[in-house]
């Protein structure tokens, strides 16, 4: 032990050269500023060109790294007090990802040493005849996936808002040619409903009775021309005469990319119900149940579910006009209703979209994790025949998440019955709330009059608040106020 001890001794930083030192702590500190002034130039970029929304998230970029950091810090300063936390041997034979060998303790004992006063932490536990609750080693192992895990998810969730991005990109050339074709408009003209492209495309022509032909039409057009230019032509009519009805120039691509990287920003986050699913994903991880195999298709099958609902509620807007109309006059307009949706909320869908980039996120962190740490062959790793599909599926989902799945969500969820607050330009967003603040103050000050007089009223700030906002629709339209 003396040696062990003095060994521990000559390893402790008041036996390490200054230089050494020096040197580490100047590389450390220089990575880390070096990635802080990254984020802030690029924080200073979106300002500077007015994307609020995509600064807004690298705001919430920020604010998983400033926890990642407190993290950190929380399993460093508890290390001491998770070594002192003893525990009967036999505690450790239950719940086990790798079966244990007989040469398994003194590997162990054998292991590397991450603290000078890792010997006599083991001893503390060990004149008790128990063991540690968790050793320095997976406790270090521990704490660096919990950091590629984070990682993992942000790099992830960019990549899809950036391929999902690219791919709403390329119909902007449909939003240019329908302000064109818009340019000369004729007089209106009778046409039957089964004639317009959009109906040909999406009515199958069976009606209610067919549900389930139905939903095996959406299911299968998720994975080709998950939206097409009658699509979005269709739905982005139905939009401006729903919501916007007194301006037909009104820019609906812009507005719908808007809206999508307002929406960036919650997906990038790790919100606390994710971090519930990573301690039951852990806890799964027995041997023998190849949990991390049958957890893969979880992301999946919510995926394709998410597809198919998206396609699905495109079907039920043509199923809406053809039961209701022979004939139309002029152009086709569909009717937005929450009632397409999950539970009557568009939301829904973004929230299974950000469990299913994390779910995602996490298989992909773990396999590179394990590689880099236990090696291939490891039993942690599980069998090839179980690795090879998690890591198919891995990449079916990004991509399929991307170029169809996120697309069908920019513009779908559109045809909700309400509009999103992106509709209104970024001096209307701030005149709107400079109002609100305004009136608060207000309403603070004649408060106690209001009081005395007539008691206050019961709707009165909600009101003011629905009247601004349909003056700030009209402002943004020129038209009519929305629903």
């Amino acid at each position: 032990m003396e040696g062990a001890g003095g060994e521990l001794a000559e390893d402790a930083l008041e036996y390490t050269p200054t230089w050494i030192v020096a040197v580490v702590c100047s590389l450390i500190v220089t990575i880390s500023l070096a990635a802080e002034r990254c984020l802030h130039y690029l924080g200073k970029t979106l300002k500077r060109k007015r994307q609020k929304a995509l600064f807004e998230a690298l705001l919430k970029v920020k604010e998983e790294l400033m926890l990642l950091g407190f993290i950190s810090l929380l399993m460093t300063v508890s290390q001491d007090v998770i070594q002192r936390t003893c525990i009967p041997p036999s505690w450790t034979n239950y719940l086990l990802p790798c079966k244990k060998t007989e040469g398994h303790h003194a590997a162990a004992l054998g292991g590397r040493r991450l603290l000078p006063k890792s010997v006599p932490r083991s001893d503390h536990c060990r004149n008790k005849g128990k063991v540690p609750l968790l050793s320095l080693e997976a406790l270090h192992q521990l704490h660096i996936f919990i950091f590629v895990l984070a990682i993992t998810h942000v790099v992830f969730s960019v990549l899809t808002m950036v391929l999902g991005g690219a791919k709403i990109r390329q119909w902007k050339h449909w939003e240019t040619e329908i302000h064109k074709s818009d340019a000369g408009n004729g007089p209106k003209k009778l046409t039957q409903v089964q004639q317009f492209e959009f109906i040909k495309e999406r009515f199958n022509g069976v009606g209610k009775e067919s549900t389930l032909l139905s939903w095996m039409h959406s299911f299968v057009k998720q994975f080709y021309a998950s939206v097409t230019k009658s699509d979005y032509a269709t739905m982005r009519l139905g939009f401006i005469m729903t919501h916007c009805r007194g301006n037909p120039k009104f820019g609906f691509h812009r507005y719908m990319v808007r809206a999508l990287e307002g929406d960036f920003k919650k997906v990038v986050g790790i919100r606390w119900y994710l971090w519930i699913f990573v301690v039951i994903f852990m806890l799964l991880n027995v041997n023998g149940w190849h949990t991390y195999f049958w957890i893969s298709f979880v992301p999946l099958i919510l995926l394709l579910a998410v597809g198919t609902k998206l396609e699905h509620v495109i079907d039920q807007l043509a199923q809406d006009v053809v039961e209701k109309h022979s004939a139309i006059e002029g152009d086709l307009v569909v009717n937005p209703s929450d009632e397409h949706f999950w539970c009557g909320k568009p939301r829904v869908i973004l929230y299974l979209i950000h469990f299913i980039l994390f779910q995602n996120a996490f298989e992909i962190a773990l396999f590179f994790w394990i590689l880099t740490t236990y090696g291939f062959n490891s039993c942690i790793m599980d069998h090839v025949p179980f690795i090879v599909p998690r890591l198919v599926i891995g990449v079916v989902i990004q991509l399929l998440c991307s170029y169809s799945t996120l697309p069908l969500y920019a513009i779908v969820t559109q045809m909700g019955t309400f509009y999103k607050k992106e509709i209104f330009d970024e001096h209307v967003q701030q005149g709107l709330l400079g109002w609100a603040q305004k009136a608060r103050m207000r309403t603070e000050l004649f408060k106690d009059a209001a009081a005395a007089a007539a008691g206050p009223t019961r709707h009165g700030p909600s009101s003011r608040l629905e009247m601004l906002r349909r003056a700030a629709a009209l402002m943004q339209c020129r038209g009519a106020p929305p629903r």
